[in-house]
């Protein structure tokens, strides 16, 4: 009886566990990065400090806000380094290897030098084993959707890889309006906008279309950019500025996280463009305060629980759109 009673316990602590919320928008920073940006003098590139972080401090927050399993990223900027990336992306495979089931990863590329970006997704994924790749929006002023990134993309596609995307400071960028306005506040923003947008534009999602790629901070602008740039492609295209764009195709690959101001409306809005099985919940740990965002997570499931429109998603929003996403 008391092997029963133990087994039926396991099996339904195992059973809380694994409905745990999965979040895909986690960054790390390294050792390795931060000593990196420092002789690189780039601290600041981005205009505020790097926050502190450390795994244990990661996994306390974890516990008591209820995340199962994070998804690390490296954080911006990017170092220029190949080696400095290298060490990263080791760092982050030994954080997920120490601790199984808790940890997921996506993997930095040395870009803007596409053989040395290659090189890494090969050895990340097949001997880091990454659970995906991470991309700037820009690095170095070469955005996603630029045509010496298509073998990039022909090798992601051949791969099958989750691409998660993070704004980085724009290139060239205004340093009058960066201080009054730092990015995070809306720059982010419109340099997420910009990427995705320079993709479709290019169709770039629709002819490698194994690729799934999250796009972060609630959509960003897409909801509204996605209506106008549909409604201008016959003018673009008349005028030879554009090819065929497969509208349906491209945002059939795009996934959103909800990480920063999400609401109902927001995810409302986001329907408008995607289905629910394409949002996921994402923190941006650890760029807010634990306090904060373990709060903004409880706000989430509350009104996941009390919108009737909403309820039927809850769980998919949770946990079970990032389970299907890196299964």
């Amino acid at each position: 009886m008391r092997k029963l009673i133990a087994l039926l316990t396991s099996m339904l602590a195992t059973t809380a566990y694994s409905q745990g919320v999965i979040d895909v928008h986690a960054h790390l920073l390294p050792t390795e990065f931060i000593e990196a940006l420092k002789g690189e003098g780039r601290l600041m590139d981005e205009g505020f400090p790097l926050p502190k972080y450390d795994v244990e401090s990661h996994l306390k927050w974890m516990d008591e806000a209820g995340v199962q399993t994070s998804v690390l990223t490296l954080a911006a900027p990017q170092p220029a380094s190949a080696v400095a990336v290298r060490q990263a992306n080791e760092a982050a495979a030994c954080i997920k290897q120490e601790h199984p089931g808790r940890f997921l990863f996506c993997a930095a590329l040395p870009l803007p030098d596409v053989s040395k970006a290659i090189e890494e997704a090969t050895y990340a994924l097949d001997t880091l084993k990454a659970d995906g790749i991470k991309l700037a929006t820009n690095v170095q002023g070469q955005y996603l959707g630029a045509p010496e990134l298509d073998t990039l993309f022909s090798i992601l596609n051949e791969r099958r890889a989750v691409i998660i995307l993070h704004p980085h400071r724009p290139e060239p960028v205004n340093r009058l309006v960066m201080q009054q306005t730092p990015l995070a506040m809306q720059e982010y923003l419109s340099e997420t906008t910009r990427a995705v947008s320079n993709m479709i534009s290019r169709n770039i999602l629709a002819r490698y279309n194994n690729i799934k790629v999250v796009v972060p901070h609630c959509g960003a602008y897409l909801p509204l950019a996605i209506p106008r740039m549909k409604s201008l492609t016959p003018v673009m295209q008349a005028n030879k500025m554009v090819g065929e764009i497969d509208y349906e195709a491209n945002l059939r690959a795009l996934y959103y996280d909800l990480a920063g101001a999400h609401a109902p409306e927001v995810i409302r809005m986001l329907l408008t463009i995607t289905t629910p099985d394409h949002l996921l919940y994402g923190s941006d740990y650890p760029y807010v305060a634990p306090q904060v965002l373990t709060q903004s997570l409880a706000r989430m499931k509350q009104y996941l629980s009390d919108e009737a429109d909403l309820a039927p998603f809850r769980e998919m929003i949770l946990c079970q759109n990032a389970n299907q996403l890196f299964k």
